[in-house]
């Protein structure tokens, strides 16, 4: 059996503070700040998102390089594609439902139609804004993940978050990187792992079943996968960081291995990682108990916090845990 690559035990929710690692959104630009030491080409474009935190920083130190538009994202994502036609690549640090809903038209037309090194970093992922219903970024992966050469990231954790950066950093065309509000528990206890665009992790083994997750959700999976284990429940975790392209040998895989497949994600169920994986059983003719969690129905979540939201919702670690007996009937 490989070695084991994640946290054992199950996440204190209550007292996540104690576990938490260093934000995603703080991670990233102190990686590009490194970058930019050596390479000229990086830029970064704000759309009001201050002076602080290590945005502050990279400011402060490369003020040529930094342009905020103000609250003005299609303005942002413009001007963002102009410097990419001519030879920078330009990083849109941007409140993740404002970039995916109001700059929509300007990141298809000028940014994905144009397949141009613009990489759109979008930050308070899903539920974890805490600002209600019209802050929530709740369909972004089923916006983005259909705009041609557009490819979508949605990290596990904030170092996962840096060598998705590294990754891609040569990429001809555009890139979305989906991360949360804030800090994201730690997924993985050694950095010595491979890393490949458009290839899942296996991040825990398992026979019974496989829960297919992205990003935050990634933790909760494991977290609930280790409980599960106390009760004799096999769990296969895989960390599909990587929307598109979709690692679709990883799905067909674990379908046809453990025979039972739920995928899970901070989103609506409708046209996220659900429905992505639930198109790749269907065109590979693969039919297996299948079930998709996340944001249900036809309505917009209330207001509140992230955690107590995933409760709701049943995608908190007990949440994940009741889909899993219910599917394998126990």
């Amino acid at each position: 059996m490989a070695e084991r690559i994640v946290f054992e035990g199950e996440l204190d929710l209550e007292h996540l503070n104690l576990i938490k690692a260093l934000s995603a959104r703080e991670m990233y630009v102190e990686e590009l700040a490194q970058i930019a030491e050596r390479d000229e080409r990086i830029v970064i474009t704000g759309a009001g998102v201050g002076a602080g935190g290590k945005i502050g920083e990279f400011k402060e130190k490369y003020p040529d390089r930094f342009i905020d538009t103000g609250i003005a994202e299609a303005d942002q994502v413009g001007v963002s594609a102009g410097m990419a036609l001519n030879g920078k690549i330009v990083y849109l640090a941007g409140f993740g439902p404002f970039l995916a809903l109001r700059a929509l038209d300007q990141v298809h037309t000028d940014v994905a139609y144009q397949n141009i090194p613009v990489r759109i970093v979008n930050t308070h992922s899903g539920l974890t804004s805490g600002g209600g219903p019209t802050h929530y970024n709740i369909m972004d992966l089923a916006i983005m993940r259909d705009l041609p050469n557009m490819t979508v990231i949605a990290p596990s954790d904030s170092a996962q978050c840096i060598k998705a950066i590294r990754a891609t950093l040569e990429y001809p065309g555009p890139v979305c990187f989906r991360i949360a509000r804030g800090a994201e528990p730690a997924v993985y206890t050694t950095q010595d792992y491979d890393y490949e665009v458009g290839k899942a992790i296996t991040a825990l083994d398992g026979t019974d079943l496989t829960i297919i997750a992205t990003g935050s959700l990634v933790a909760l999976s494991i977290s609930a996968a280790n409980g599960l284990a106390k009760e004799g429940i096999s769990v296969r975790v895989i960390d599909m960081h990587t929307i598109k392209p979709l690692d679709k040998d990883a799905i067909v895989k674990a379908a046809k291995e453990t025979g039972h497949i739920i995928t899970a994600e901070d989103h609506l169920i409708t046209g996220g990682l659900g429905s992505a994986v639930a198109e790749t059983l269907a065109d590979a003719g693969i039919g297996v108990p299948f079930r998709r969690l996340g944001i249900p129905g036809d309505d917009f979540p209330p207001l509140g916090d992230c955690y107590e939201l995933y409760a709701h919702f049943g995608y908190n670690p007990e949440g994940i845990k009741r889909a899993v007996r219910e599917l394998l009937g126990k």
